[in-house]
Order: structure tokens, then C-alpha cells, then sequence
């Protein structure tokens, strides 16, 4: 079967491949035997890569030689890993230029995150192959909800490296969710709490005929099962350090043994009351300490309380309360620990299903939708998976304010339109700059990308009618174009940050819109009115140089020029609805004019007479009532 279409999980900790078999999917195991290949890559003495379980024991005998839970660099820039350093044996590569993509330097190579991201991949393709007996080339592979463009472009580029192509990029939730929907076949609303090594999402589904929509998502890129290791990790240290006077951090295979040991007792909390550390350490030494859960409890309970936060927001975004959802699925290896699903059982109502295996669900849910995409059986052919982006998406435009085109939690595929004009005479290029986030002015935004609109005709102002089409694809990645509707002159971009937005960026946007709402909304208004007054008041100020004016009777002119005066004045406030007025009392006294103006740019045109001034670099505008009266 030459066009196989295998689902992957490329996960923090572990990764998987699935496929369908028959009418159930099924994770195919590796060559040790073991459903889960871990996430790890190491580099043996001849630069040899070893991936998955082969490579844990060079975490701790080399660890300059391995690297574990990439999937936190995918999309980042140096700057937002530092914290990730100061514990994980990586480093970055020495000749590292400022605002390159990361490049980790193990032992005498360097990778970037998407290269190291491939070799797991390509395991996993191996996998496949051997199980199959024939090339597989084709792949769903899974992100987290919350992972933006430049982290979604990282995961396709990490595919295509590793000989695979990526067919669709599918939210890990949403995955889970069609694991879940395909073993209960019902209708309802479920949330899908996902906590897995170095990711949080949760994610609020609708279940209906076969229709599997997400309607809202929340969660942290930088939030996860690594977190609590790490904290682990630290006490552990610090441990050392305060009773036997050691200093170990600086040791990199004191800190992975140490970080092998925590990760074991966490493990062994989850079914039992006590465990016990017992750690060599160098120089004979030996770290030994009794850990109870009601300790462990306590000691992660700020790790787990981040994540109250964002599935509180998803509820509200969805306009539902606890008590309207009526299942919840646990994802992620992270949540087998039982403070985890009593935190959920309290934030949702309801006992959350646990008869799914949280580290495999989201791989069995690739599966499906692998199965789908290449014309599956029945059980699945008449499903329909909706995403929804998490963020709004626009454009700034005069005055600096942000023009949301596609709103957060919109459902994708989605493309939208706007129509904007030029602020200046003779204008012959626009700059688009595109934008992400909730706030009202683009210096509050986040900068996704900027491009040229060239070429334009010289018209007068207002006249250009600029179209701008944004679409974001199936893999939530986003496309912009923009075209001039009476020339035809076009410019796209394929929107490709170098690297994403950090984990308090993703999480701040959305709760700075709502702090400063109030104000943002203010501000957006007084803006838009001076816009819509400079507008107005330019094309007064050219009328009164055409030869129209004079065609005016003395007491329009005068009363004119008393209003434009109380305009100006007025503008100079921060009163957006004195200003409103004064537009509509100097537009409702220059009705004739505009009229006489029209009449008089239909005459010019006839005579074919054209304009030939120039003008380059300003955003677009939305268009004018007035100036579109006025120069059509």
C-alpha cells in the first residue's frame, strides 16, 4: 500500500507512530519492543546518533553528547531559553550568530531543533517501515494547541528533513478527541485536559454527527512534566548542597542521575504513598532522602495551579460553566499523577475518563485522521475535524491601530477579507504590516511579518481600493496577500517568523487585552476619529483649490470654514465623540461640494486626463465616505 498515511505524536518526552487497523487504530512498537520511543538524542563516540531508549544512558555518562525534550526550543530564539539552560545539559553552539535560529552544539556538531526534531522523526518512519515491509512517506503529525506559527513551521520543516511529508498538522487535543469520539460514537460537549512533558492544552470540544469542533483552546507552550522534574531537580540540589556541603550543578552527570532518580519517584507516587531517593553521587558520596505524595503533593501544587488559569479562560471563551460539560479526556503522561486528576475532577464537576492511555491517545488519534485524509473506512469517513486559531490575526493600520481580520478561536481552515484605501495622493506602494494578539494598538501586538504592495497607479487618495485576504490553512499556518482591485497589482507572503512567541507572551496576550480593554478601546476610538477628521479635512483643504469652490454661495464658504475650524479645534482633544460630531457637521455642510467634485473628477476622465504624482510607504486606510464621494 504505497500511499499509507501514518499519524505520528512528536511528543516533549516520548513520541509514537499509529496507524489504522482495520476500524482500530494501533501504535506500531519500536525495536526494543516498546510502544514509546523517547524523545532523546544522543551523538557515541564515532558521531553516530542514537535515538529513543539506546540513547538514555548517554544523558548521564555523556551528557554534552544528548539532548532531551527539543520540542521546547521548536520556534524559539536564544533569548527564551535561558532558564532552559541553566538546568539541561545543552549549550548553545559557540558561533551562534544574534537572532539565528538555535543551533545546540552536542559534542562536536551542532543541530538546530527542527534537525534534532527530524532524527526522532525519522526513527519513528523506520518504525513503520520495518513493521510494513515497504517505504512510508506520508504523515499526520500532531502540536500542541497552543503552538504558534513559527513553533507549527519548525514541526513541517522537521518532517520534511526527515523525508516525510507532513500532510496535515493536527492540535494534540483535537487528536485526543477523535481517539476518544471514535470509541464512544456520541454527541456532547467534552473538555480535553492534555498535560503532557513540556506542553499544556486544554481544549473545549463539541461532539455532533460525526462533526468533531473545537470551540474554544487555551494553554502554555511552556508548561508541562518538565516543569516538575525540574523543580524536583532543584530541591534535590540544593539538598546536596545545604547537608553534605557538595556543589553539583555544575556537574553534568550528578545533575541526570539525579534527574533519572526524581523522575522514577515521581513515577512510583502515582501508585504508591512513599519512595525513596537513593543517589551516588562523585566522590563516593550518596544523596539519600524518603519522599511521601502528601510531600510531592505540596511541592508541585504551584506547577499544577498554572494550569487552573487556562482552562478557567477556554470555559469562558466557549460561553459555557463546569457543570455543561458533559465528558473529560486526560492526555499526557502527566496526568496519571492523582493530584493532577483531583485538580480536574474539581476545576470541571465531573470524574474525568482515564480508560484511555494518556500516552498513546494522541498518536491513536493521528491515526484517524490519517485514516481520513487517505479515504478511510466507514467509521471514519464521515467525520470532520475543526481547529480553531488561538489568537486574532490582523493588520495595523493609520494611526497605528491593529485591524483584527481573523478573530481568536475562529474555526480553521479560514480565510477573511478587508478592504482598506491609501491616505495620500499618488501613493504608489502600501506596507502591510501583519499582526498577532487581542490588544487595540499595533505597538501592543506582536509582529508577525511585513511586505510591499508595489506598483499601484498614482490615484488620489482613497480612490485605490485594496483588497487583503488572510487565510490560514488546515496546519494553522497563515498566508496574507493583498491586491489593488482596479490594477490587479498583487503581493503575498507566506507568514514565517524565525522563532515563536515566548511561554509569557502567549499567555500575556490574551490577558492584557482584557486588563486594558477599557482603555485600549478608548484609545483605538480617538485615533480612529482624528483618522477620520484628517481625511476629512485634506480633502477640504484640496477642494478649496479646485475651481468648484468658487460655484459655493458666500454664506456655504463662510459656514464651512466656521465648522473645519471647530473640527481642528476639537481634534487636538482626546473627546472622540466631539470630534464624531464635528466630522458629521462639516460632512453634512460640504454634501453640495463633494457633489460638484464627483461631477467635476467624471468630466476630467472623460477628457482622459491623467495624474502622475508619486507617493511610497504609508499603511493603508479604510476607506472614506467623503473621499469616495469626492474623487470617484
Amino acid at each position: 500500500m504505497s500511499d499509507r498515511i501514518v499519524g505520528i505524536d512528536l511528543g516533549t518526552t516520548n513520541s509514537l507512530v499509529a496507524f489504522m487497523e482495520g476500524e482500530t487504530p494501533v501504535v506500531i512498537p519500536g525495536e526494543d519492543g516498546s510502544n514509546l520511543v523517547p524523545s532523546i538524542v544522543a551523538l557515541d563516540g564515532g558521531n553516530h546518533t542514537i535515538i529513543g531508549n539506546a540513547a538514555r544512558n548517554f544523558l548521564i555518562e555523556t551528557p554534552e553528547r544528548a539532548i532531551y525534550s527539543v520540542k521546547r526550543l521548536m520556534g524559539r530564539g536564544a533569548e527564551d531559553i535561558t532558564e532552559e539552560l541553566k538546568l539541561f545539559p545543552f549549550r548553545l553552539a559557540d558561533d551562534m550568530q544574534a537572532g539565528e535560529v538555535l543551533r545546540i552544539q552536542l559534542g562536536e556538531r551542532s543541530y538546530t531543533p527542527p534537525e534534532i526534531s527530524a532524527l526522532i522523526l525519522r526513527q519513528l518512519k523506520r518504525n513503520a517501515e520495518r513493521f510494513f515491509g515497504e517505504a512510508v512517506t506520508k504523515a499526520v503529525v500532531t502540536v500542541p494547541a497552543y503552538f504558534n506559527d513559527a513553533q507549527r513551521q519548525a514541526t513541517k520543516d522537521a518532517g520534511r528533513i526527515a523525508g516525510l511529508e507532513v500532510l496535515r498538522l493536527v492540535n494534540e487535543p483535537t487528536a485526543a478527541s477523535l481517539a476518544y469520539g471514535l470509541d464512544k460514537k456520541k454527541n456532547g460537549i467534552v473538555a480535553v485536559y492534555d498535560l503532557g512533558g513540556g506542553t499544556f492544552d486544554v481544549s473545549i470540544l463539541k461532539l455532533h454527527d460525526g462533526i468533531f469542533e473545537v470551540i474554544s483552546t487555551n494553554g502554555d507552550t511552556h508548561l508541562g512534566g518538565d516543569d516538575i522534574d525540574n523543580l524536583l531537580i532543584a530541591i534535590a540540589l540544593d539538598d546536596v548542597k545545604g547537608d553534605m556541603g557538595i556543589e553539583v550543578r555544575r556537574s553534568g552527570e550528578a545533575v541526570q542521575t539525579i534527574r533519572k532518580a526524581v523522575i522514577e519517584a515521581k513515577i512510583a507516587l502515582s501508585s504508591q504513598a512513599t519512595t525513596h531517593l537513593d543517589v551516588e553521587l562523585p566522590g563516593g558520596h550518596r544523596y539519600q532522602r524518603e519522599i511521601t505524595r502528601e510531600m510531592f503533593e505540596q511541592l508541585v501544587q504551584p506547577v499544577l495551579d498554572r494550569t487552573v488559569g487556562p482552562c478557567k479562560q477556554a470555559l469562558k471563551d466557549a460561553g459555557l460553566k463546569p457543570e455543561q460539560i458533559d465528558e473529560v479526556v486526560l492526555v499526557g503522561g502527566s496526568t496519571r499523577i492523582p493530584k493532577v486528576r483531583q485538580l480536574v475532577k474539581e476545576l470541571f464537576q465531573r470524574e474525568p475518563h482515564i480508560d484511555l492511555n494518556p500516552d498513546e491517545v494522541v498518536a491513536l488519534g493521528a491515526a484517524v485522521q490519517a485514516n481520513i485524509l487517505s479515504g478511510g473506512s466507514v467509521a471514519t469517513e464521515n467525520m470532520l475535524l475543526l481547529d480553531v486559531t488561538p489568537l486574532s490575526l490582523g493588520i495595523e493600520v493609520a494611526g497605528g491601530v491593529t485591524d483584527k481580520i481573523i478573530l481568536r478561536n475562529s474555526t480553521i481552515p479560514a480565510s477573511a477579507t478587508q478592504h482598506y484605501t491609501t491616505q495620500v495622493d499618488g501613493q504608489a506602494n502600501v506596507a502591510i504590516h501583519v499582526l498577532q494578539g487581542e490588544r487595540e494598538l499595533a505597538k501592543d501586538c506582536r509582529s508577525l511579518a511585513r511586505f510591499d504592495l508595489k506598483g499601484i497607479p498614482p490615484m488620489s487618495a482613497g480612490m485605490p481600493r485594496i483588497e487583503v485576504k488572510f487565510l490560514i490553512d488546515a496546519n494553522g499556518i497563515l498566508h496574507v496577500s493583498a491586491r489593488e482591485q482596479r490594477s490587479g497589482k498583487e503581493a503575498e507572503i507566506e507568514v514565517q517568523p524565525s522563532y515563536g512567541l515566548t511561554d509569557d507572551q502567549v499567555e500575556s496576550m490574551i490577558l492584557d487585552s482584557f486588563d486594558y480593554a477599557e482603555e485600549d478601546f478608548r484609545q483605538r476610538q480617538v485615533i480612529e476619529a482624528q483618522r477620520e477628521a484628517d481625511t476629512i479635512l485634506g480633502a477640504l483643504e484640496k477642494a478649496k483649490a479646485n475651481a468648484v469652490w468658487a460655484q459655493l454661495r458666500t454664506d456655504e464658504r463662510k459656514q464651512i470654514g466656521k465648522l473645519e475650524k471647530a473640527l481642528i479645534a476639537v481634534k487636538a482633544g482626546s473627546d472622540y465623540q466631539a470630534i464624531l460630531k464635528g466630522i458629521e457637521t462639516l460632512n453634512q455642510a460640504t454634501m453640495r461640494l463633494a457633489e460638484l467634485m464627483m461631477d467635476g473628477a467624471v468630466t476630467t476622465a472623460l477628457k482622459g486626463k491623467n495624474m502622475n504624482d508619486t507617493g511610497v510607504g504609508e499603511g493603508p486606510t479604510a476607506p472614506h465616505p467623503m473621499a469616495e464621494a469626492e474623487f470617484e
